[in-house]
């Protein structure tokens, strides 16, 4: 691959931005419309081994023994809409590839379907759909030491994942019913409409590093992850926000380390004309999509 025009977009912007979010970033809770409450809430503990933290009328907060990671929102009629911006993928970073190989133990015993596997020398993933066609991602890192060069699209470019060596590391014992505490929300992956735009807002008003670009897609993130958060334009540049039936992401959480933090990125946004509300902690906003984000401390 011709990587020129990679470098020159990587450099295109400098002088532009109003700031960067602080290395100490990490991601909150993914707050998802499903259909049916029950059905969900099975999938997400009996299969990928959460707990149910909090069950309150049509919401429940799920955890691996800590904080919430994906919150339940149960909107009767939501159902799987295609053609519009929105979540791609949510995905749940294990503390180890032995954590990944429980919970992909779990998954072949209870026979669920599942839409891929990929080694991505940065990272193994199992991609899968909820009971609602929300996307999920289950991830393992490897050692950041053994990171290619991220910028380099090729360098990245998945293979197949060997699921024969990830299951020896459980060979012989049988599935845990429960996800390692150390269990967080790696990243977020969404539907947009256009790159360059994501580019604009999440990194040039908001504060993300670019960290991998193509044509079709970018990965950002802070402190040098791999990413925290990527955009792509696979259904379709242009493509609309999502409609109100939509099963799909009502919010998720950027959580940084002070307040002082969440408000110089609050600041930023407004600078650049975007409306922000208050919120326990943070602050709410949209970005040009209608896909809503949490910024709390």
């Amino acid at each position: 691959m011709d990587t020129s025009a990679i470098k020159e977009h990587f450099s295109s912007y400098q002088g532009e931005r109003r700031g960067v979010l602080p290395d100490g970033l990490s991601l909150g809770a993914a707050h998802l419309k499903v259909s049916e409450l029950d059905r969900s809430i099975a999938f997400y503990t009996d299969v990928l081994g959460l707990q149910l933290a909090r069950r309150e009328g049509p919401e429940a907060g799920l955890s691996a023994g800590r904080d919430e990671l994906i919150v339940l929102h149960e909107t009767p009629g939501a159902r799987s809409v295609s053609r519009h911006s929105g979540l791609y993928h949510v995905a749940l970073l294990y503390p180890s590839q032995h954590e990944l190989a429980r919970v992909a133990q779990r998954i072949m015993v209870s026979k669920t379907p599942i839409q891929g596997a990929s080694d991505h020398g940065i990272s193994e993933a199992i991609y899968l759909p909820d009971p609602d066609g929300n996307g999920i991602e289950l991830a393992s890192d490897y050692p950041r030491d053994t990171w290619p060069d991220l910028s380099n699209v090729d360098s990245i470019a998945p293979n197949p994942l060997d699921m024969g060596r990830l299951f020896n590391l459980v060979s012989g014992h049988e599935p845990e019913p429960e996800a390692d505490p150390g269990t967080v929300v790696g990243h977020v992956h969404l539907h947009v409409g256009d790159v360059a735009e994501g580019l604009a807002f999440y990194r040039d008003l908001l504060g993300f590093d670019l960290v991998t670009y193509m044509d079709s897609a970018a990965f950002v993130s802070a402190g040098g992850y791999h990413h925290h958060l990527a955009f792509n334009v696979w259904q379709g540049k242009g493509a609309p926000p999502a409609p109100a039936e939509a099963a799909g992401l009502l919010h998720w959480t950027i959580e940084l380390p002070t307040a002082d933090d969440v408000m110089a990125a609050r600041d930023r946004l407004s600078a650049g004309g975007v409306e922000t509300e208050a919120i326990s902690n943070g602050f709410a906003a949209s970005d040009p999509w209608g896909i809503a984000f949490h910024v709390v401390s």
